[in-house]
Order: C-alpha cells, then sequence, then structure tokens
C-alpha cells in the first residue's frame, strides 16, 4: 500500500524544466534513494511533497494520518535549552500524559474516584506500551550513535555550530520514531563511524523512508529501490542501487536515441511546411503542421553545468608551511590529548582517527577561529591558507551568487564574475537567485569558486564533497590533485581521495606520541 503517491508533476523556473507530467509512489515497504545530478530538482521535491512550495501542476497525495518525519536543518533550537532537553521534547507527548497521570493521582488521594483511577491505568498503558520509562537510555543510545555525546548532552542547544546543530535535528527526528523519514543528506556533517550507525539504524527502521544523497556507497546499503530525477522524470527503480544504475545508463541511451531521432523528424517536418505552407501542397503542410503540434515531444537532454575546478598557486619560500606542538583544542574541555604534526610544501595530507567534532574543531582551531586549549601552532610566514568551511552560512541569504562573488572580489567585472560562477558549473538562472534557495550542491559550488578565485598554498578543507553529485566530486578531486601547493583535507568519504593523498594523519595514533 502507497503512503504517498505523487502523480503529473510539472515544474519550471525560466526556461529549465525540473518535472514535466511525471510521478512516483512511495509503497509501506519501501526504503528509498533520491539520485541525480546537482541542479536536477532533489530538494525542491522534498520541498513540493512537504507542502513548502507549490508546484506548477500536479498531486501530491499522503495516507490519511501519516507521521511524517522531515530533516529541517532551520528548526528552531530554544535559547538556554540543553541539547538533552532538546532532544527530550521529541517525547512531548509522552512527558505530557506522564505529568497529566501525576495530577490524577494527586487529585485521587484527596478525592478517590474510581474513573480517576481508570483513566490514569489506561494513560500508564500507553506510557509502558511506548518504552516511556526508556526514554532518557534511548536518547543516550541515539546521541552517542551520532556522536553528539562528544560535545556533551548539557551544552546549549542555540550555540551549536551548523553541523553540529545538523546532527541534533537528525537525532530528534529519528527518536521521533515518524512513519516515514524524509531526509536530505543525513551524512553530511557525521563521520565514518556515525555514519555506519545511521546505517544499521534505517535499514532496521521499520517505516518507509525517502533519503536524496550523493554517498553512493552509504545509498547502496540502505535502500531497496531508487528513484532517479532526469530529462525532467522521475524513474523508480527496484532492487539494489547497482541495479538501479545499470538500468539507468541503459534507459538514458535509449532516451538519447529516441530524442535525437524524434528531433530530425520535427526538423525536416518544420522544413516541409515552410516550404510548402503557401503552394500546391498546402493542404499536406497544414496537415503535418496539426501532427506537430500534437506530438508529445520528448523534454531536451539537461544542459547541466559542468565543473572545471582550478586552485590558483601561490608560490611559498619555505619548506614547512605549518608546525603543530602538543596541541590540545575544544570548547569547554579538551577532545583529544595534545598531539603534534606538520605540513610540508606540496604535501596532500588527509585527517582521520577520531570521533565527535573533533576534526573540524581542529582546523578551526588552527585558523583562529576558535583558541585553542593548550599547546601551539606555527604557519610559516609565507603560508597563505585558502579554506572551505562545510557550513552553508552566508552574511546575506538574500544575496545572490552573483553579488556574493563581486563582493570578495570587487575588482572583476561581471563578465569575469560570471564565467568565474560558470566554471564552478553553476547554471545560468541561479546564478541570480538569492543563495538561500539553491541546493546543498549549488550552494557549496559557490563557495568553491570563492577558493579559485585567491591564490593559496595550503588549503584546507573541511568536508568538501558534501552535496555534491558524483560528477562534480570527481571534477573536484582531480583540482585538487593537481594543486601546486599543499592539502589539509577532512572528508568521510576515504574514497574521495584514493590515488592522490600522500599522507593519512590518525590524530588518535599521534597524540602524545601514542
Amino acid at each position: 500500500m502507497s503512503v504517498l503517491t505523487v502523480e503529473n508533476l510539472r515544474q519550471q523556473f525560466l526556461d529549465k524544466t525540473l518535472y514535466d507530467d511525471t510521478g512516483f509512489t512511495l509503497n509501506q515497504e519501501d526504503h528509498m534513494g533520491i539520485i541525480g545530478q546537482n541542479g536536477v530538482g532533489k530538494s525542491t521535491l522534498i520541498k513540493i511533497i512537504t507542502g513548502q512550495m507549490l508546484p506548477d501542476a500536479g498531486k501530491i497525495a499522503w495516507k490519511k494520518k501519516t507521521k511524517i518525519g522531515y530533516l529541517d536543518q532551520y528548526v528552531s533550537l530554544t535559547a538556554k535549552q540543553s541539547i538533552f532537553e532538546f532532544l527530550k521534547t521529541a517525547f512531548d507527548d509522552l512527558y505530557a500524559l506522564n505529568a497529566e497521570n501525576e495530577k490524577i493521582y494527586a487529585s485521587y488521594a484527596e478525592n478517590p474516584d474510581d474513573e480517576l483511577l481508570a483513566k490514569a491505568g489506561r494513560n500508564q498503558e500507553i506510557l509502558e506500551a511506548r518504552n516511556f520509562y526508556e526514554v532518557e537510555t534511548k536518547i543516550h543510545q541515539v546521541a552517542t550513535g551520532l556522536g553528539i555525546d562528544a560535545f556533551g548532552l548539557d551544552r546549549e542547544a542555540s550555540t551549536l555550530s551548523g553541523g553540529q546543530r545538523s546532527r541534533v535535528i537528525l537525532a530528534k527526528l529519528l527518536l521521533e520514531q515518524p512513519d516515514v523519514l524524509l531526509l536530505d543528506e543525513p551524512t553530511n556533517y557525521l563521520d565514518t563511524n556515525h555514519i555506519d550507525w545511521l546505517i544499521d539504524y534505517l535499514v532496521d527502521f521499520p517505516g518507509a523512508y525517502l533519503v536524496i544523497s550523493h554517498d553512493y556507497e552509504f545509498l547502496g546499503q540502505i535502500t531497496n529501490c531508487v528513484c532517479d530525477i532526469e530529462f525532467g522524470k522521475i524513474t523508480k527503480y527496484h532492487g539494489t542501487l547497482k541495479q538501479a544504475l545499470r538500468q539507468k545508463a541503459a534507459n538514458k541511451e535509449t532516451y538519447l536515441k529516441a530524442y535525437t531521432t524524434q528531433q530530425k523528424k520535427i526538423q525536416k517536418t518544420k522544413a516541409y511546411i515552410r516550404k510548402y505552407k503557401a503552394g500546391s501542397r498546402s493542404t499536406m503542410a497544414k496537415s503535418r503542421e496539426k501532427q506537430l503540434a500534437h506530438m508529445d515531444v520528448l523534454t531536451p537532454p539537461g544542459n547541466l553545468a559542468v565543473s572545471h575546478f582550478s586552485f590558483p598557486y601561490q608560490p611559498s619560500a619555505v619548506r614547512m608551511l605549518l608546525e603543530v606542538s602538543d596541541l590540545v583544542v575544544g570548547y569547554d574541555k579538551p577532545l583529544l590529548a595534545p598531539f603534534n604534526f606538520s605540513i610540508m610544501q606540496a604535501e596532500k595530507v588527509a585527517i582521520t582517527g577520531f570521533n565527535g567534532i573533533g576534526k573540524s574543531t581542529l582546523l578551526k582551531t588552527l585558523l583562529g577561529i576558535i583558541p585553542p586549549l593548550k599547546g601551539n601552532f606555527v604557519f610559516s610566514e609565507t603560508t597563505k591558507v585558502g579554506y572551505f568551511r562545510q557550513e552553508l552560512l552566508w552574511q546575506d541569504p538574500m544575496q545572490t551568487p552573483l553579488q556574493i562573488v563581486h563582493e570578495q572580489a570587487p575588482g572583476l567585472t561581471q563578465k569575469k564574475v560570471r564565467q568565474a560562477l560558470a566554471r564552478a558549473g553553476i547554471e545560468r538562472d541561479n546564478v541570480v537567485k538569492p543563495v538561500k534557495v539553491l541546493s546543498g550542491g549549488e550552494q557549496t559550488k559557490v563557495k568553491l569558486c570563492l577558493l579559485m578565485l585567491f591564490p593559496a598554498n595550503l588549503l584546507v578543507l573541511d568536508e568538501p564533497t558534501n552535496h555534491l553529485d558524483d560528477d562534480t566530486k570527481h571534477a573536484l578531486a582531480h583540482a585538487i590533485r593537481d594543486f601546486e601547493g599543499s592539502v589539509l583535507l577532512v572528508t568521510h568519504e576515504p574514497e574521495f581521495y584514493q590515488g592522490w593523498i600522500d599522507r593519512v594523519l590518525d590524530i588518535e595514533k599521534l597524540q602524545s606520541g601514542r
């Protein structure tokens, strides 16, 4: 039985068609992945089925009384509320029921009434059936699984960074146990072991879910069906992700052949109409004109922009760019024991080896965003850092990519700014949209575009592959490989750097010479 049916969906932005009379169904047993290149409309689909956006046309029908859980990255976190208190709100109805029972028992003590006792009994059955007395244990289990315990459940929720906030919101969503989960890039900001925990959780999830992700290794382990968005159509494949990708490749080849054949026929028919419309064969020409008007024209293959990254290099006069000595990082308390390492010229280094927020915290400490708790680090005088920060935070979310880049590089003409954005793979119509309405992939490309404008000899990259499709990841990997300077990389996708990384730093093994 289907819990969601999408029919006759149409959506167009300017001259770009996202969906052309298409749809799909999500059944109760479906663990569905949504795939497609950046810009095809995956996040837009989530907005439409959750009612945040109205489509140009189409029908969205949810099964009645379906409890939907949506990973909303912008949910408000109450000031002075701890992470633990925020996670407890996933069980607000149970806590309210328990409070009601306490009042009932207090009233019964003063005025014995069998009806009150019966109501308390019914409430108690609900509390026990839904494991109310194990709620706090469940909160700790999920928090540990997603690495939230590393930055403390007693920490004020409103002070969290973007990545930490995403983990906490995901944890609350999982604790709510909805009938259907809608997750947009849930592995962003998660370390490998936390992704493994999430995989186990989702595989055992009793309801249906729809997951958008460019992490195909992750999707391959959690899905039993896949919806692919391409050519304005949503195509559902049953079976494994590998099977879906093979079938998609075959379908794409068939579609392109059909499109090419149809276009040749259309051009030939138009030429005939132009030639004979006013002549002796005008009746035949008009007949063909009617046939053309009623033809079911195939949607043109997407002309999605392709990314061509290239990071400019600024020469350094010294061999050692960075030296770290007995450094301790953290917020209120140390996350790790002291550790030591150095980065040499033209060395490409990946950081692995510990859980929680440690890796991003280390990068922010090195860049002066947060102070070290102990120890020190020294950059050479000629080190020029280019920093990619994983959070998609903008000073003014209403600014367009054109305005953002021009503001950062005022010496560039508008033409040069547009060319830079095009090289990053940002489509022409997205250049003039507010950055907040762009998909995560498009926003990431804007940040990478900025990184391409300023010469550096040390690139510090914090999860740069988040939100990116496979083609864009490959383009980015090639650009980093070809960069003449040094690279300090944090990523939860080890396959991203296979073949070009020089050294992998396992911080746990570096701590105090262990």
